[in-house]
């Protein structure tokens, strides 16, 4: 447990202690990184004030793509269930964002009813006007995906200026908004529409500094023939590298995220293993909660930092009396030698300073007498924070984990390939012969009792010197071919027997078909002889 006080808080009272991660964030917030995003005016500049809705919330999903690439329909098979104000096909059908989160009765709360309750984490979008509410709800419904994340819809994103500007409310901006909130981003792009529009495009570099959360889902998949799928998720990824500035490549799954039949059937099992990797990344968001908040946190913090060197540094440019309009454009005009000064000065890197052209078009609507100049001790406040108070709470997240059962998404969707045998891989691989009553490995034994007799063996086993020499014939590595002789050599006895060898030869099979070889031998596995030893 730990505690984080200030002098006069000692005086008061004993030691406070907390018992979550999220009271930990909250009280670090408030105490050390507001007073100095208040001081600095980051609140005008970059992002609200946080609340503690926004550390109590569940983790959220924010989907995002242009018209009918099926984000709608990504929800409903998700939740394998309708949401109120759910609308789809193949025209711009959602305008509004909708917030779908759990509730035990089912309704819609509108975005000016949203934006005043506390318990919801969507406060400070009350900023954005009526123009931004009156296109904003919040789905509710009892569903068992909703108890652990909740999902954001978007609009449709359109092409051409008209259509922009035609929202009403800086569309990029409100995306930016939930980009710093949200656990994961989800870009979807239709199989038959890549082209990435104006709109889409000044969206993505908003989303800019949350790649860690982005994912990419090509979706309808199910609609091309291999060949033109291979040439689609090309192009769909020379299209992200011109946009998306990062030296790695951005995860793309494929796939057809509806419970239609698949059009063309050819890649049904490229689909299965998408979807399930997929799924794995959104059930590891609770687990990942606490630290996302923290990481968060911390990344506030650092342009909250710069963000007072900068205003602070103009501050102490500025003439007390004379010449102050003149000094201040000229100052706005130099603001990319400020951010080298005070990248030089404190040893920042340069990836931590906000965009130059935006920052300078704010400046121009700010009285720069105004702001404050720099006081040490807030920012001493904020790097003791960054010092010690995170790697405490650091510990704490772990105990947490510890503490706590293994929080994953479940119900929808997400139950439907869980258990029996349309679950991933069932009856493929190891799993082949589950259900049958043979064991599934008589079927080559006639043959791998051929070779099992070349080895010379010594009362009815062959030596792992013996083994090995047809063994490596695999090519396989030894670290996979020793796996392999562990899982065989039921008895552990260092030699094989007919049924161990015609065992590890069928595991090299597994294996070179390119499956996963298991951790434990399964039941079906175990040679009918050695059931019982293994019993």
């Amino acid at each position: 447990m730990f505690s984080w006080l200030g002098t006069d808080d000692r005086r008061k009272k004993e030691p406070e202690v907390f018992q979550t991660v999220s009271d930990g964030l909250k009280k670090l917030y408030k105490t050390k990184l507001l007073p100095l995003e208040e001081t600095y005016k980051f609140h005008e500049f970059h992002s609200p004030a946080l609340e503690d809705a926004d550390f109590d919330n569940k983790p959220m999903v924010l989907l995002v793509g242009q018209y009918s690439t099926g984000k709608t329909s990504f929800i409903r098979y998700l939740l394998e269930q309708d949401f109120p104000g759910m609308r789809i096909g193949p025209e711009p059908t959602t305008d509004s964002f909708i917030a779908v989160m759990h509730s035990d009765t089912e309704g819609v709360i509108p975005g000016n009813a949203l934006v005043v309750d506390p318990k919801k984490p969507f406060r400070k979008l009350n900023a954005f006007g009526n123009a931004f509410l009156n296109r904003f709800v919040c789905a509710q419904l009892p569903n068992p995906v909703l108890e652990s994340i909740s999902v954001i819809d978007t609009p449709g994103i359109l092409s051409g200026e008209k259509q922009r500007i035609s929202r009403g409310y800086d569309f990029a901006a409100v995306l930016e908004w939930f980009a710093e909130r949200v656990d994961r981003i989800i870009l979807l792009f239709d199989a038959h529409k890549l082209d990435i529009s104006d709109e889409f495009s000044e969206v993505i570099k908003a989303l800019k500094n949350h790649e860690d959360k982005i994912r990419v889902v090509l979706n309808k998949a199910d609609q091309i023939e291999t060949q033109q799928l291979m040439r689609v998720y090309g192009a769909l990824m020379w299209s992200l590298g011109k946009i998306v500035n990062t030296p790695e490549v951005i995860r793309v799954y494929i796939g057809s995220f509806w419970s239609h039949p698949l059009l063309i059937p050819d890649n049904r099992k490229l689909f299965e293993a998408e979807e399930q990797d997929l799924f794995k990344d959104i059930q590891s968001l609770p687990r990942n909660a606490a630290l996302r908040k923290l990481n968060d946190l911390i990344k506030r913090a650092r342009l909250a930092k710069v963000h007072a060197y900068i205003i602070s540094s103009l501050k102490k440019e500025m003439p007390s009396v004379f010449g102050r309009e003149n000094k201040k454009k000229e100052l706005i005009a130099s603001l990319g030698d400020i951010y080298k000064c005070i990248e030089r000065e404190h040893q920042i890197s340069p990836g931590d300073f906000p965009k130059l052209k935006k920052m300078q078009d704010q400046l121009q609507a700010q009285d720069l007498n105004k702001f404050q100049p720099l006081k040490p001790k807030l920012l001493e406040a904020v790097d003791d924070m960054l010092a010690s108070d995170i790697a405490s709470l650091m510990v704490l997240v772990r105990q947490e984990e510890t503490r706590k059962p293994n929080p994953v998404v479940k119900g929808g969707a997400f139950d439907g390939t869980v258990d029996g045998p349309f679950g991933h891989g069932y009856g493929e691989g190891a799993g082949e012969g589950i259900d049958e009553a043979e064991w599934v490995v008589a079927r080559d034994k006639p043959v791998y009792d051929e070779i099992f007799y070349t080895l010379s063996p010594v009362n009815g086993k062959v030596t792992g010197a013996n083994a090995k020499k047809e063994m490596v014939k695999s090519k396989l590595p030894n670290t996979v071919l020793g796996k392999i002789w562990k899982l065989a050599d039921i008895n552990k006895d260092g030699m094989l027997d007919d049924e161990e060898f015609a065992l590890a030869n069928h595991l090299i099979k597994v294996k070179l078909e390119g499956h996963e070889l298991p951790s434990e031998l399964p039941a079906h596995l175990v040679p009918p002889s050695k059931r019982k030893i293994v019993e």
